[in-house]
Order: structure tokens, then sequence, then C-alpha cells
């Protein structure tokens, strides 16, 4: 079992480096992805800075301005989440082929042993084609998603693909705060 727990989380890490290699390939490296990526990073700090300066000001111009910065950089994010979606096509076509080639491989095989019993709408997953009762058993596919979003970020992060704070910090994703949230 812990041979096969460790080999899952090889692939895992096998699987990020390629996934991301891609994503260079097709993506990081565009002098697209490379303006847009630049544009959010300054109007990020612009907007963090003016928001730093000004507070909650209750002068309509500089709220104005604070919303007029942030309906840009929600923009230019939308724009390099564009730019993005064909790299994660390719993405997902590739992993979900490697997915079902490595669950064939490990199918009904238990690979590791949870310290905890899932919540009840997880057990299906975490227990997926296990023989037995024992739901602190756990299949390939429980095992090898959590390695994958634990090491695919670290990953991103070691190889400088992450966004940065300030970016982040501003909502610059799907589950952002909204633009109008300092009226």
């Amino acid at each position: 079992m812990w041979s096969d727990t460790i080999l899952i989380v090889f692939i895992s890490v096998c699987t990020a480096f390629l996934g991301e290699g891609l994503t260079w390939v097709l993506v990081y490296r565009t002098e697209k992805y490379q303006k847009l990526k630049t544009e959010v990073e300054k109007q990020s700090k612009k907007l963090e800075r003016r928001k730093e300066i000004h507070g909650d000001s209750l002068d309509k111009a500089v709220k104005k301005k604070i919303e007029r910065d942030e309906e840009k950089l929600k923009n230019n994010n939308r724009d390099l989440s564009l730019v993005k979606m064909k790299s994660m096509f390719a993405t997902g076509f590739a992993f979900t082929a490697l997915l079902s080639m490595f669950n064939s491989i490990f199918d009904g095989r238990v690979v590791a042993q949870l310290p905890f019993t899932p919540i009840s709408w997880i057990q299906g997953l975490s227990h997926r084609n296990l023989a037995g009762e024992d739901y602190t058993d756990c299949s390939f596919i429980f095992l090898y998603i959590l390695c994958t979003m634990s090491i695919r970020q670290n990953i991103q992060k070691m190889l400088g693909f992450a966004p940065s704070r300030a970016a982040s910090k501003q909502g610059g994703g799907l589950f952002g705060a909204p633009p109008g949230q300092f009226k």
C-alpha cells in the first residue's frame, strides 16, 4: 500500500509538471499573456495604493475612480482568463486520458488509509471501486485529486506562474469580490 501511495504522489508531481509545461508552451510564453499579466499587476498595485490612501473616503470622485479601476482590473482579469482557456482545454484533455489510464491500473486497490472517515457525500469518491465497508480505505482517484490540487499550486508558485499577491488580493478570479464593494 505504501508503494502505491508514493507512486501516486510521484504521478501527481509528474502530471503537475506536465500540465505547467503544456501551459507554458500554450500560454505563459506568449506576448499577449505577458502584456495582460503586467497590466493586471500594475492595476492591482495602483488600486491597492488608492484604497490605502483614501480608505473609506466619502468623496464621490474618489469612489468613482476606484470603481473605474476595479472595472478595468476585472476586464483585464477576464481577458487573462480567456487567454488561459485554450491551455485549460488541452490540459484537461491530457489529464482525462492519463486519469482513465491510471484509474484502470489502480482499480479496486486500496492505495492509502485515511486518518478519518470522510463525510457521506465524499465517500463515493474516496471509496470508489473498493470492496468492503471500511470508508477509511482510500481509492486512487481521491488520493490523486488531493495530491494534484496541492502539488500543482506549489509548483506554480515555485515556477513563478501563480498570480501575485496583489492581484489575488484584489479578487482577480471567478470568485473575487464584486467591483462595487466599496460603495
